[in-house]
Formats: C-alpha cells, sequence, structure tokens
C-alpha cells in the first residue's frame, strides 16, 4: 500500500479528476441502461446482440478499466456513485485516509481507518 503526504495526493488529482468525471458518467449511463434493459438482462432467451447491450457490456468494461487504473496508482475508491476516494497516509504517528470527492478543489480533509466519510476532520 502506498503511502501519501497532502502534497503529493493534491498532485495527483489533475490525473484522477477525469479519470472520475469519465467513470462517473460511464456508471450513470450503464445504470441507466440496465435498468431500462432489465428485463431483457433477467431473460437467457433474450437476443443479447442488440445495440443496447452491447453498449452496457463496453460501459461495463471501462468501469472496470478506469477503477482499475485508479487503483494502479494506489488510491482506494471508496464509492464509485459519490466519485469517493481515499489516499493512505501518516498523521501523528497513525495511518488515516486523506478523504477526496469528485468535484472538490482539492484535499482538505482526512479521516481515521475505521470512521469513513462521516468522520471526515480538516486536514
Amino acid at each position: 500500500m502506498k503511502y501519501f503526504t497532502v502534497e503529493e495526493a493534491n498532485a495527483l488529482l489533475p490525473t484522477l479528476k477525469p479519470l472520475m468525471a469519465q467513470l462517473l458518467t460511464r456508471r450513470a449511463r450503464a445504470s441507466r441502461l440496465a435498468q431500462q434493459l432489465g428485463h431483457l438482462l433477467g431473460d437467457y432467451r433474450s437476443n443479447v446482440g442488440s445495440a443496447e447491450l452491447s453498449t452496457l457490456t463496453q460501459d461495463f468494461a471501462a468501469i472496470e478499466r478506469m477503477i482499475n487504473q485508479i487503483q494502479g496508482y494506489g488510491v482506494l475508491l471508496k464509492d464509485v456513485n459519490a466519485g469517493l476516494l481515499d489516499f493512505l497516509s501518516e498523521r501523528n504517528g497513525r495511518d488515516v485516509y486523506l478523504c477526496w470527492k469528485y468535484g472538490e478543489e482539492k484535499i482538505e480533509y482526512f479521516h481515521e481507518l475505521h470512521t469513513g466519510f462521516s468522520g471526515r476532520q480538516q486536514v
């Protein structure tokens, strides 16, 4: 597991922000399509070669690639729906997560390993 300083994590955000934007866009589209096509997904006799199902499959594959790419930087993707990332860090001799949510300009919060997003505190 990689440890980040606040500066290192913030320096990585210009790379992660566009990835998160793409991930959230694909995830939203895949969710909509899955709801619209739910009746086809459960019927093994249906035409699984439709354009919509192909798009859904491509979205799922792209989502998986983006998640792997984000995690490849040593970052934890905590919540795909919210665009929530955690960066392992050390603070006052203990492990914590620097916490960033899609839409925030920079990392301004951390939380204890066991508290999660609801336990965020100012860096």
